[in-house]
């Protein structure tokens, strides 16, 4: 009764609204309240989060090193219970999932993920698990923003901006950096920014801001502080940072994508859990900086401080030796991507975000360390370090004006704009010479759906092949005669008679005009309909991604196309059908 009445409120409201209010109007004014509220969840996040470590990290005795070999296992069992005994579902990919309901749920989104993420993002990070919370913060925020535009029964487009007003706000609100989250929405989110959508995810990021400056106050995670600017006689050395940068981030992606699929083998996710918390415990035993997002450790280097690859008292010894800085820079930028992954294939949730600020900032560092210990030049490893993070978010995310502005924002000014653009595209460039997909758009393009800024390619992978038989052909029974199908064609509306035998095997068809000199030739009915049947040269199948179809249908020139499913007769696709419904989609996602 209850949903009743609630349904028939939302409905008086909407009935209001639409009289009242224009879209855009709307979208501003729950711009705020949306932002408010994705800002929160993210603030939670990470007070969650840091609370856990730093009760964790205050436990301390004799052995109490050992404890980072143990606590990122609770961490995860926990998440793990969480989930299975608690949520009884699985949270699955944050940002990817949120992508895939855009594209494919009409931007749907679990109620449970506005808070589950928040719980178990928490209890993976705050116990040292060596992933990030910006990815469960946007994810959140877009979850939340995506429930705001269902319950109020908003139309799709509406329900996408909501989206990438959540999602834009939690990470400006987490970073503290409004411009970030923007061209987020814009390259990650693939939210289409036209003039009228940009104003109510700035109105959102800025509600977010404040909410964020309000319960955190100006608490900037990563500082940085640039006391000189670019100098343009080490453009080669960030041209070389660049290329570098995109090789790392790279090598990411081929970590991050291996061992998802190598866990995704192992069937029992308690094994999984074994493995994986174990092998995740000796890299952060070895390597404590490993431990958590590492943000203590990305300060570090953003001071050009190398200390943090020293935590283990293994290494202690090495510290006079200069090349060994080197090695160990070099192990854990190689292990980071290992520990991010093992986080994830042990049943861990969290993002990938922090892991490519972490990689990004000691591979500057061991750029700029090689340079100057090689006797080739003389840089600031601050500086490479800090630029080097906005370039490992440019090739991992394929997203160069976040990774710029990102930077730019987090060091309060834009003295390193030009070395940031530099990096940020050379590292793009090369990262998808070898990756078509991000770190985002992969998981979703193994669901068959394509996530691009195309939109032709956006709309058509909206759309789908089982949305657009047509089965209104009359069928005509192998072994009739043309006698048979004259009654057949007097009752049709359509110029093709699919030819099937006795258990729905599709034989061809015959085609209306190949027919219309001798139809009314009766000395011709007694002919087998096998003598007037064509094989058409194209057919569709059902797994036949919407780009297959309609390049089928170019090369053919045809306006119908049957569809088969292993031999079997299914109906038609019509090129008609495929325009009209790619333009109500078109009508349906556009703010234009």
């Amino acid at each position: 009764m209850s949903k009743q009445v609630n349904g028939s409120r939302i409905q008086r409201f909407t009935d209001w609204r639409k009289a009242h209010l224009t879209d855009q109007q709307f979208l501003l004014l729950i711009s705020i309240p949306t932002g408010f509220l994705a800002g929160s969840a993210a603030v939670v996040i990470k007070t969650l989060a840091h609370t856990i470590r730093d009760f964790l990290l205050g436990i301390k005795f004799e052995y109490s090193h050992l404890l980072y070999f143990i606590f990122p296992a609770i961490g995860i069992f926990l998440t793990i219970c969480f989930c299975k005994f608690i949520l009884k579902k699985e949270i699955g990919h944050g940002i990817p999932g949120i992508l895939y309901a855009i594209k494919k749920k009409k931007g749907e989104v679990s109620k449970h993920s506005m808070w589950s993420t928040i719980v178990a993002s928490a209890l993976t990070v705050g116990f040292g698990g060596s992933v990030g919370l910006e990815g469960p913060s946007v994810s959140t925020g877009a979850s939340i923003g995506s429930n705001i535009g269902h319950w109020l029964k908003l139309e799709y487009k509406q329900v996408i901006m909501l989206i990438g007003m959540g999602g834009a706000a939690a990470l400006a609100a987490i970073f503290q950096a409004p411009m970030t989250g923007i061209f987020f929405a814009l390259e990650v989110l693939m939210i289409d920014l036209s003039l009228g959508a940009l104003i109510p995810i700035i109105c959102s990021s800025f509600s977010a801001i404040l909410t964020s400056y309000f319960l955190l106050g100006q608490a900037v995670e990563y500082n940085a502080v640039i006391n000189e600017g670019f100098i343009p006689s080490n453009a080669l050395y960030y041209i070389g940072l660049g290329l570098f940068i995109g090789l790392i981030s790279a090598y990411f992606l081929k970590v991050t994508f291996n061992m998802e699929k190598r866990f995704k083998r192992i069937g029992s996710p308690w094994k999984r859990f074994f493995i994986g918390a174990t092998l995740l415990g000796i890299l952060i035993y070895l390597f404590p900086a490993l431990y958590g997002e590492g943000y203590e450790a990305i300060n570090s280097a953003l001071r050009g401080d190398y200390s943090p690859i020293y935590g283990n008292p293994l290494f202690s010894s090495f510290m006079e030796h200069k090349w060994s800085i080197l090695v160990l820079l070099a192990g854990i930028v190689l292990l980071k991507a290992f520990a991010t992954a093992l986080t994830f294939g042990a049943g861990g949730v969290g993002g990938t975000f922090a892991p490519a600020l972490f990689i990004g900032a000691f591979s500057g560092l061991l750029f700029a360390l090689t340079v100057n210990l090689l006797g080739i030049g003389d840089l600031d490893p601050a500086k490479f370090a800090l630029v080097g993070m906005s370039g490992l978010i440019a090739g991992m995310l394929h997203a160069p004006l976040t990774g710029i502005f990102l930077i730019a924002e987090i060091t309060n000014g834009y003295s390193l704009i030009v070395p940031l653009m530099i990096v940020s595209a050379l590292s793009y460039f090369v990262n998808r010479i070898f990756f078509r997909h991000s770190v985002y758009t992969n998981a979703v393009a193994e669901q068959g759906v394509e996530v691009t800024h195309n939109k032709d390619v956006t709309i058509l992978s909206m759309m789908s092949t089982n949305n657009l038989i047509e089965n209104n052909f009359n069928t005509v029974k192998r072994g009739s005669t043309l006698g048979d199908l004259i009654p057949i064609i007097s009752t049709s509306r359509r110029n093709i008679f699919p030819v099937v035998d006795k258990d729905g095997t599709f034989c061809g068809h015959v085609l209306f005009d190949d027919i219309r000199s001798v139809m009314f030739d009766q000395t011709l009915y007694n002919q087998p309909i096998e003598e007037f049947t064509v094989i058409p040269e194209y057919v569709i199948h059902p797994e036949d991604s919407m780009e297959e179809v309609v390049k089928k249908f170019q090369v053919s020139g045809k306006y119908n196309i049957p569809m088969i499913d292993h031999g079997k007769y299914l109906g038609y696709l019509s090129r008609a059908n495929i325009f009209s419904t790619y333009r109500k989609t078109l009508s349906e996602i556009s703010e234009d």
